[in-house]
Formats: structure tokens, C-alpha cells, sequence
């Protein structure tokens, strides 16, 4: 290096205006965790202990002077410090300079790994690796078979790492003071496993004369100026994601991706913060460099458009639901040379006890009732199951699958009358009373926080339809649909088989208005279910009463068939929202089955309610479990058609 050490160390050398090539190492150790290090020193050992004493970094450092280093390899500066280094260890060359993103793959390789590069030319005079299966065999500048540029910046597991300072210490002890420690290394390989980790055109490169000094120089530059992609739903940040953002503006400029409502509803929580507001609060967050939408779980739309060098995770996505995006995310980079760079997921206890509360808000009346207006607002259509028991409730709850790169659940819960009569074995004649009703409904909501839509059937005399509502309301529930029919109540897929009376227009719209006034809050919502179609009345009939219905005050229209053919389904949107595009159409598409949520959405509907698929499939299941143990006169037949018993314990909540 000439007269660039001829007044300190060459680890002491300046490769950027704010750094050293030691300074960089230490500060990007100090990054990624490491606090207590050893440091061996020769030449110019006084002034390398200044220097590091100035640089004022909170960190432990511990020097260990080799005074034979004029005579012997690094491998006995490694027997002198060797009572510093019983532990998991991180193993550089003082002149080695590296991206960080080498480091941080180094650093949380799960097991003992050395840096390889498959991709640079194998060099005459430096270092080589040969591997075999993954691991390295052999380490020296003599090897060309098998091999692959390496250079020596080592994680070493404990166990690793003492089987290889064993070697050195008998090395040493015997006077082989002047050859590399990798001499030592290579006596052992069947019993030290150190997977060669490959970086490929990554940066990582000792620097041994001023070609190579320009070279590492020029290459920081570029380095410097990466960029980092981070996605983020939260609407509270704590000290776990803080962390995690501080390691990634190490690595470039961050840019944070923040999800949409939609996005976020589609698999967790509805977010207590608006996206507005989670925005804001990102873009205030120190080394943020800009904040971005992501409309959906999956990350493709923004790296592709964005082409970040890395994007940063926790590394609590590689089971579950997040598994396929983070699949996604992998190719994604792959097809242009990004990288991920995953930390440890860190608990916060606060945070946990913060998000308790918020599901618990969420679950309150007033927040509760609000949220099926927000779901169609923010994604103009809600999807909707039944439930008719705490457990049903916990299922719509906490089902939620993968789907095109990201997630999908049910927006809210529809109790059903039919369902609920079914669960006691009673008709669906409203033989069930209205406060048994409401007590299923207060079952659901003590273990659930969705929104909940009551199945009101014809809503009793209009004096008492007013006291439901208020009730309703009060307990946080989001809808009540209610039938224009009067008299004994029939299941309206009976349709003409059995007899079944239509209210008048007028009967049915003072039902309404009446409800309207009784109703404290505007988040609570009449929908008013026409049966024309069902008894045949025609579709005029059933656009007339519509109309009227939505003068009346009526905040959605559910119109029902019971034939297979959506085709009357579809005239009557089309024709309704010729004249209508505000009020909100319900479908519940029991028989027209074949239709998609993205055909009704696109057609104009805002609600598709699955009004008892539980119900349905719970039935059979429980009849065949029954058969078997008859047939049987033994429970062992059922094992393979019932759940284990822990995943029904897993879905219960802990009260906490």
C-alpha cells in the first residue's frame, strides 16, 4: 500500500470521505447487534488503540497485541486472543470491506458459514474455497479444483469454532506460527461444518494495493445509494419495528409500501387508524425517505415499478398466510438481482398489550356497529357468513385463506333465523323469540369483533320492530334485514308451495320509516328484503317496491330467488341501478350458486351473504360421525373425519 501505511495500519485506511476501512467494519457490526469485539494489533499498535478510542462508538472493544506479528500469521494473533473468544464468533481480515447486506446474511446464517462468491473469477494469489455439497472443504490460495473465490470473513458457531481454535492452539504450540489459520481449518473439515454462503457480485474485498483501494472506493459509492423496500400495515408502532427500520436504512434509502384499509381488511384486524393517518405517520418516522401505497398484500405491483436492491422483513412470514407472498417476493427479486434480508421478528409487550385493546375497542358497540358501513365504503363490496353460535362465530372469525398473492377473510356475520331456529331443532317460523335470538347474537359478539348483520324476517308489528331496532343498535349490531311478508312466517324458498303473504307497499314502507326514527345512531342500518321474485309477483313489482322502499328510508335493498338462473338477479340490479347507484344491494345466492363475488361486484352489488353453508355442512358431518360409531360400536372410525381436539382448544380465546 506504500505511503498509504506508512503511518498506520492499513485497516486504518480511508475508503469513503466519513470512513475507514475499520471504522465501516465496527459501525456495521454495531448494526447488526455485535457490541463486544477483539481487536488484534502489530503494527502501529498504539496509534489503531487511539484511533478506535476516538471513534466514539459504544461499543466493547478488547485489544490483543501479537508483538511477533513481524514474523508470523494472523494464526497466532488468534492463539493470543484465544480466552477472549469461547462463543459464537464473527471472523474477519482487518483490510476486508463488504456491503452490509453480506454482513447481516453472515451474521444470522443459522449455522457456521464462510463467504463464497460463484460468480467472480476464480483469482491466482488470493483465497479460494473448495466446496462440496454446500460446504467448505478446504480453504487456501493454492486450490483450483472445486473451488470458488472466498474470502475470510467467517460466523462460526461455538462448537464449530472451538474444534478450529483447538487446531490453532496445536499449531501454534508446535511453532507453525507463519501460515494462515485456514492451514489449520483444513485438518478438520469432517468435524467443523461451515457452509459456503455465496454472495455472488455482492461486495466483499480485502484491499491489498491502491488499484484495489479505487476499485472498493468506486464500488461504495454505487453501494451507498440502494435502495430499500419495507411494507407496513400497522396502525401502532413500537420499538420492534423501530428496530427493524433503523437496520434498514443501514442498508440504502427506505422507502415504506403502506396498505390500504382494503388491504389490511383482507387479512387482519380492521385497522383503527385510517390509511390517511397510518401514511402520515410513517412519513414522520426518522430515515423514512418516502412512503408509498401498496393496494394489496402482494408486493409485485410495487417492486416491480420501484426495483428496490432489498427488501426488509421480520422473518415471521415464512409459515402461515404470509407464506405465498413471501414466495412472491423472493421471485419478484430473483428476476432482477434484488435481495430479502429477513431479522429476527421482534415481541414487543406493550405493543401486544396495546393491539389486546384495540380487538377489544373493536368489539365494542359503537366502534362494532360503524365498521360495515367503512367495509363498503373502503372496498364496495362486504362477503358474509353465517353464524349462529360462539363457535360458528369464532370460524367466520378466524378463517381466512391465500389467495393471488395475498389474503382473503369474511367482512361480517349474518345471524340467521333459519340457522339459529335449525341449531335448536325448531321450524323457521319465528317460533323462536326475538330475546333468545338476540342472546345467540350476544354469544357471537363476546368472542368476535366483526360486524354483524341480524336476520330480522318480517320484523314483527312495526310497535315492536321499533324496540328490536333499538336493541340491535344498542348491542353494537351493523344490520337488520327485514321481509316485506306479514302473518305466519315461511322460508322464502318454499316460495308458491306454501301460503305466503305479501305486505302491502304502504304496510311495509311505515315499517321502515318507523325504524328509521327509532334508530339513535347513523351507522345502524335498515335493509329491506323484497320477495316478489320469490312469490312470482314479477319484476316490476319488485322495482316498485325497491323504490318506494329506499323513499322510505331504507339504507339497502336485498332482493332474493329462488332459482338457479341468476338472469332475474341481474335484471333487477341492472334496472335498480339505473335509477339507484347509492343504496347498497344484497344478494343471497343459495341457489344461484355459479356467480362470483367479482361478477356481482362488477354488476353493482354491495353484499353477498353465504346465509347457511355452516349450518349445511356441520349436519352431514355430525350424521356421518354418528353412523360410524353405530356401525362401528367404537369412536376410532371418526378419528379420520374429526378435528384433533387442540385445534378446537386453539380456536377458543384465552380470557386474558
Amino acid at each position: 500500500m506504500g505511503s498509504l501505511t506508512s503511518e498506520h495500519p492499513k485497516c486504518m485506511t480511508e475508503i469513503l470521505a466519513t470512513d475507514t476501512i475499520l471504522s465501516r467494519q465496527l459501525r456495521l457490526l454495531k448494526n447488526v447487534g455485535i457490541k463486544e469485539i477483539v481487536i488484534t494489533t502489530g503494527y502501529y499498535d498504539q496509534v489503531l488503540v487511539d484511533y478506535c478510542n476516538s471513534l466514539d462508538m459504544d461499543l466493547k472493544i478488547t485489544f490483543v497485541n501479537n508483538p511477533l506479528f513481524y514474523k508470523t500469521n494472523y494464526i497466532y494473533s488468534i492463539y493470543r486472543a484465544k480466552e477472549l473468544l469461547d462463543d459464537d464468533i464473527v471472523l474477519m481480515h482487518g483490510d476486508l470491506v463488504f456491503e452490509s447486506s453480506v454482513l447481516n446474511d453472515i451474521v444470522f446464517s443459522p449455522c457456521s458459514s464462510m463467504k463464497v462468491s460463484s460468480t467472480l473469477p476464480i483469482p491466482q494469489k488470493d483465497f479460494k474455497a473448495v466446496v462440496i455439497d454446500g460446504e467448505v472443504k478446504k480453504v487456501g490460495v493454492e486450490y483450483f479444483d472445486s473451488a470458488m473465490e472466498a474470502q475470510a470473513l467467517y460466523k462460526l458457531n461455538k462448537k464449530d469454532w472451538n474444534v478450529w481454535l483447538d487446531k490453532i492452539t496445536e499449531y501454534c504450540e508446535s511453532g507453525k506460527r507463519n501460515c494462515y489459520a485456514e492451514a489449520a481449518l483444513n485438518e478438520i473439515t469432517d468435524q467443523c461444518h461451515i457452509k459456503a454462503l455465496d454472495v455472488k457480485d455482492r461486495l466483499c474485498s480485502e484491499i491489498d494495493n491502491p488499484e484495489d483501494l479505487r476499485m472498493v472506493s468506486d464500488k461504495l459509492k454505487k453501494t451507498e445509494v440502494k435502495t430499500v423496500y419495507m411494507c407496513f400495515s400497522t396502525d401502532m408502532v413500537h420499538s420492534g419495528h423501530i428496530e427493524i427500520i433503523k437496520k434498514a436504512t443501514k442498508l440504502g434509502k427506505l422507502i415504506v409500501g403502506v396498505l390500504t384499509d382494503e388491504a389490511v381488511m383482507s387479512y387482519k384486524r380492521f385497522p383503527l387508524l385510517s390509511f390517511d393517518d397510518r401514511k402520515n405517520m410513517f412519513e414522520n418516522i426518522k430515515g423514512v425517505n418516502r412512503v408509498v401505497t401498496q393496494d394489496t398484500l402482494s408486493y409485485k405491483k410495487n417492486l416491480e415499478k420501484l426495483r428496490p436492491d432489498y427488501v426488509v422483513h421480520g422473518d415471521d412470514w415464512k409459515n402461515g398466510i404470509q407464506r405465498s407472498i413471501r414466495d412472491e417476493v423472493c421471485e419478484v427479486l430473483a428476476s432482477y438481482g434484488g435481495q430479502l434480508v429477513e431479522y429476527p421478528y421482534s415481541k414487543d409487550e406493550r405493543y401486544e398489550e396495546l393491539d389486546r385493546r384495540a380487538k377489544a375497542e373493536l368489539s365494542t358497540p359503537d366502534v362494532r356497529r360503524k365498521r360495515l358501513r367503512k367495509v363498503l365504503n373502503t372496498k364496495g363490496m362486504a362477503t358474509v357468513m353465517e353464524a349462529h353460535s360462539g363457535l360458528t362465530g369464532l370460524i367466520v372469525e378466524n378463517t381466512i385463506v391465500a389467495e393471488n398473492g395475498g389474503a382473503k377473510q369474511f367482512d361480517a356475520m349474518w345471524c340467521s333465523s333459519l340457522c339459529d331456529s335449525t341449531s335448536r331443532g325448531k321450524p323457521d317460523i319465528e317460533v323462536v323469540d326475538t330475546t333468545s335470538r338476540l342472546k345467540t347474537v350476544d354469544e357471537i359478539m363476546e368472542v368476535t369483533n366483526k360486524p354483524i348483520i341480524f336476520d330480522g324476517d318480517t320484523g314483527g308489528l312495526t310497535e315492536h320492530f321499533v324496540y328490536t331496532v333499538r336493541t340491535l343498535e344498542r348491542m353494537g349490531v351493523s344490520m337488520v334485514i327485514i321481509e316485506d311478508k306479514k302473518g305466519l312466517k315461511k322460508n322464502s324458498l318454499f316460495g308458491n308451495e306454501v301460503k305466503q303473504t305479501q305486505a302491502t307497499i304502504e304496510e311495509f314502507s311505515e315499517k321502515i320509516r318507523a325504524g328509521k326514527r327509532a334508530q339513535k345512531t347513523k351507522d345502524f342500518m335498515i335493509c329491506a328484503r323484497i320477495e316478489s321474485l320469490i312469490l312470482e309477483r314479477g319484476m316490476e313489482d319488485a322495482l316498485k317496491r325497491a323504490f318506494a322502499f329506499t323513499e322510505a328510508g331504507a339504507d339497502a335493498i336485498m332482493i332474493h330467488s329462488r332459482k338457479k338462473d341468476p338472469a332475474e338477479i341481474f335484471e333487477f340490479v341492472k334496472k335498480f341501478r339505473a335509477k339507484d347507484n347509492a343504496t347498497s344491494i344484497v344478494v343471497v345466492p343459495t341457489s344461484f350458486n355459479t356467480v362470483t363475488e367479482e361478477e356481482f361486484k362488477a354488476r353493482g352489488v354491495n353484499i353477498v351473504i353465504y346465509a347457511n353453508h355452516l349450518t349445511r355442512t356441520a349436519f352431514p358431518a355430525m350424521v356421518n360421525a354418528a353412523e360410524l360409531i353405530l356401525k362401528n360400536h367404537r369412536a376410532k372410525e371418526c378419528d379420520d373425519v374429526c378435528m384433533p381436539f387442540k385445534d378446537i382448544i386453539r380456536l377458543i380465546p384465552d380470557e386474558e
